[in-house]
């Protein structure tokens, strides 16, 4: 989902940054040419592919050695193996406090160079100068670059070519397959202990998670707060909660998604529409944490409030075993611990 509810509630493709001056210079200095990525780079090795979900095959001299990803994708791959190679990030990468956002993972965000903490703020002139050989961005539409702005896209994509990996529809674990497929053709070695180490702790929170939502069967509300509005959030597009039920959670499905279908918007006067007696709240920096909501009456009086049943819930998860593990052991503690309220 975007950082902002009211801005792309469809996580829609944002809207630009745009319109800085200078660009065509450093477009025609970077090989503006979609074909010349990585031109000022050096390839490392012989030729490289990957063929991403949009189907495109992407092909360069050698394996990219100056990546700029989303925040949240340079993190999964780091936690395969890829590092040096993330030169840049864009997305939620620093809090204000300077600390890492959640979403940067265990990425070093004094590392890289970020072109943008936030909606709609990609640096185009910062980009060019990176002399990027790839983009990777997660893609929750069909052929939409995630945090990408569409006013300035043809202008990033100009500088390098781009790898998409799909971000819904998918169950979670596919997706993971799917980064681990990019990080091996970038260099990683999936077989490093640090990597072997992240997947079975997975498994084994998947299998824990199969067994909680077996012997404690509650209904699970995915869900986020917004000051105007409370969002149910639909199990059957989003990739986590799409393996969360396959492994037997009872995630209530809205019955009046809105567009695109990630969700239903609610007032809050009907937040108390779907009876679940634990509520998987988006935890994100955007949206509205308990303590904000303490004011709303409606927020309150929800069974699950009352009974102190609401665990975090990381609507962008971090695409890899290491960062996935902890979201399931956190929901396979909660579904354990929950008693049924409705």
């Amino acid at each position: 989902m975007s950082t902002s509810r009211s801005v792309s509630p469809s996580r829609r493709g944002l809207l630009a940054a745009g319109g800085a001056l200078g660009i065509g210079a450093l477009l025609a200095a970077c090989g503006g040419d979609k074909g010349s990525a990585g031109a000022n780079s050096g390839a490392k090795g012989g030729p490289w592919s990957f063929t991403d979900d949009r189907r495109k095959k992407v092909s360069l001299k050698g394996t990219p050695q100056r990546i700029v990803a989303f925040t949240g994708t340079a993190a999964a791959l780091h936690d395969f193996g890829i590092d040096d190679q993330i030169v840049g990030v864009f997305g939620p990468t620093k809090l204000k406090n300077g600390k890492p956002d959640p979403q940067a993972g265990d990425l070093d965000v004094d590392k890289v160079t970020v072109i943008g903490n936030a909606y709609n703020q990609f640096n185009v002139e910062k980009y060019a100068a990176l002399r990027p050989d790839l983009l990777v961005t997660n893609m929750y539409e069909p052929g939409a670059l995630w945090f990408v702005p569409d006013d300035s896209k043809d202008k990033i994509t100009a500088l390098a070519r781009s790898v998409a990996i799909t971000s819904s529809r998918v169950p979670l674990a596919r997706i993971i397959e799917r980064y681990a497929e990019l990080a091996q053709a970038l260099g990683a070695d999936l077989k490093a202990k640090k990597v072997t180490d992240a997947k079975a702790r997975f498994e084994k929170a998947s299998e824990a998670l199969r067994k909680a939502a077996k012997s404690h069967p509650v209904k699970v509300l995915a869900c986020s707060g917004s000051p105007d509005l409370f969002y149910a959030s639909n199990p059957g597009i989003n990739a986590d909660l799409m393996y969360y039920k396959s492994l037997g959670v009872d995630l209530i499905v809205p019955d009046h998604l809105d567009k695109g279908g990630y969700f239903e918007s609610l007032s809050w006067e009907n937040a108390d529409k779907y009876k679940a007696d634990v509520l998987l709240l988006d935890n994100r920096t955007a949206t509205l944490q308990p303590k904000d909501l303490a004011a709303k009456p409606s927020w309150a009086k929800l069974p699950a409030v009352k009974a102190g049943q609401i665990t975090p819930w990381s609507s962008e998860p971090r695409f890899s075993y290491a960062g996935a593990a902890p979201l399931l052991e956190s929901l396979a503690k909660a579904v354990e611990t929950a008693k049924k309220v409705n």
